[in-house]
């Protein structure tokens, strides 16, 4: 059995790994590259394996990262069955639309350039018609359930507790008489994280394959991030400001949405609006509200239907958006990107970040290379949309909402295993947090390799 690491390797984003056995083809994930916009041109390069020799594929959950040249795998010759959770899917189908129709803005904006200067015009990875086309593909699991995929395969989804419907994927592979198990830890979440379930724990493996985000660092505010969301809140309203909140679509925004509702309930809300400025988040909260099934007990039980409050104004067209920029009373704007690479949240930030009375609060992990991570950063000026802006906004983060699990809780996770794996590989991060996690973890036992995208591996 071999495994070529085509992707998140020495890099958080970009998940995408090829196994082959002596029957079978296959892939873990098929991500896209995600930043900086040199690094997102890798996404047009051929693929490291022909698309049509690959027999199925196991889908961990629907961030872009891991899911997002799907399209373009099916547009190339897939056509093998695509194994994940059903909230995986649902959450897959809004979010190919979305990023098929990213592509086409930004091809039109290219293209207008290239032709000033006689390039051939380039076109975009996928259309939203390949993108509706490929979830012909998708097959539905449950977790817990061993599937058996092939005569040789078996593959068992663990709740990873990081998005709605993310899955630890176990991996049993028989070859010969030899049978071989392989855990793919995939992006591990925090325990007691609101509306969905803690990581499940996971006991044996021969290989494991382990996610390293965090593996550096603490989340410092986990213990009471409801208070510092809202004294931010607070602060920013006495001010008479806006309070920006960039934030991804899947899960971080639907757990802001709860806690705002909490405080509500709680009567700590000024009296204010929420805006949730995100055609995509408001589409993946419908589809929270359709998957009750994957809530933990609190949101079940004490706070049933979290994402209904009269605060919450949601702003699908691109004019109530703009109209957000000349709005004069103190509100709370949620806005996409989370990294502020894109989205409606960069123009809420050409027209905010120069405000002192503002605020704008991080829940999320900032890559290098972003917007945000130069914002968080503490630069005075900063150039966004061709112009050069002044960063006079208070700046502030909650590490807590962070849908991560960070360096403790993951050596917890990794502490289960009754017997350590005879290799661990880390993957998904950056070199800090990868070298500082394969430390920890071989204090207690582990051998470990970081491997490098195109690396090849024999089992």
């Amino acid at each position: 059995m071999k495994l070529t690491f085509c992707g998140a390797a020495k890099i958080v984003t970009w998940s995408c790994y090829l196994i082959e056995t002596e029957t079978s083809k296959f892939l873990i994930d098929c991500g896209m590259f995600q930043w900086p916009k040199e690094i997102m041109k890798l996404n047009y390069e051929p693929f490291l394996f022909d698309p049509k020799e690959i027999d199925f594929m196991l889908l961990t959950h629907a961030h872009i990262d891991h899911s997002g040249l799907i399209p373009k795998l099916h547009k190339q010759g897939f056509e093998g069955k695509i194994y994940t959770t059903w909230a995986t899917r649902d959450l897959c189908e809004i979010m190919f639309q979305d990023s098929a129709e990213i592509q086409k803005k930004n091809i039109e904006q290219e293209n207008r350039r290239r032709m000033r200067t006689n390039q051939e015009p380039r076109v975009p990875l996928y259309t939203e018609d390949d993108a509706k086309k490929c979830m012909k593909l998708f097959t539905t699991v449950a977790y817990k359930k061993i599937n058996k995929i092939t005569d040789t395969i078996e593959a068992r989804f663990q709740d990873a507790g990081h998005i709605l419907g993310s899955a630890s994927i176990e991996l049993f592979i028989t070859e010969g008489d030899k049978k071989k198990k392989l855990v793919f830890s995939w992006d591990i979440g925090q325990r007691d994280t609101s509306i969905i379930q803690d990581p499940t724990l996971i006991q044996e493996t021969d290989y494991l394959f382990m996610e390293s985000t965090y593996g550096d660092r603490l989340h410092q505010d986990s213990g009471n991030k409801e208070e510092l969301l809202e004294k931010y809140i607070s602060e920013t309203y006495k001010k008479w400001g806006k309070l920006l909140i960039p934030s991804f679509s899947v899960e971080r925004t639907q757990e802001l949405l709860y806690f705002f509702n909490i405080i509500i309930k709680k009567w700590k809300f000024p009296k204010q609006s929420i805006f949730l400025d995100s055609p995509l988040s408001i589409k993946a909260t419908e589809i929270f509200k359709r998957h009750t099934e994957y809530f933990d007990e609190e949101a079940t039980n004490k706070y049933p239907h979290p994402f209904d409050f009269a605060e919450l104004k949601c702003m699908e067209s691109v004019e109530d958006s703009q109209k957000l920029n000349t709005y004069t009373d103190p509100c709370i704007i949620i806005a996409g990107n989370g990294m502020c690479t894109a989205g409606r949240i960069t123009h809420h930030l050409k027209h905010g970040l120069w405000n002192k009375n503002n605020t704008v609060l991080f829940v999320w992990y900032q890559a290098e290379w972003t917007l945000g991570r130069h914002i968080i950063n503490g630069e005075k000026k900063v150039r966004m949309m061709g112009v050069e802006l002044a960063v006079n906004a208070e700046i502030q983060k909650i590490d807590g909402f962070s849908g991560h699990a960070d360096a403790e809780q993951l050596m917890r996770w990794a502490k289960w295993f009754i017997q350590s794996p005879k290799k661990t590989f880390i993957v998904h991060g950056e070199e800090t947090a990868q070298t500082a996690l394969q430390a920890k973890l071989e204090e207690i036992g582990f051998t470990c390799e970081i491997p490098s995208i195109k690396d090849k591996i024999e089992l």
